[in-house]
């Protein structure tokens, strides 16, 4: 289950549902429109190059065999490309 959106308010949850589930919780930082406008900026100026940041890739048929590896830290992931060709 993946659960994408921005939210000001607070988020609970059921904490026995949440591990009976054995469930892995994620978050990134909250960033505003302006954040991002930023950022965009920035990129279209050449100011940041987002494929420098791209570390690992692979074809989809290949997730399954790669995706363990990109949890090592030993192997230094920062972002992983999954092509859908």
């Amino acid at each position: 289950y993946v659960l994408v959106g921005l939210q000001k308010q607070d988020i609970s949850f059921c904490h026995p549902e949440f591990h009976k589930r054995e469930a892995t919780l994620m978050s990134s930082r909250n960033a505003t429109r302006a954040d991002f406008e930023h950022v965009i900026d920035s990129m279209k100026k050449g100011l940041v190059d987002p494929a420098s940041f791209i570390t690992h890739e692979v074809k989809f048929d290949q997730v399954a065999t790669e995706f363990a590896s990109w949890l090592d830290p030993a192997n230094a992931v920062v972002k992983a490309m999954i092509h859908f060709d």
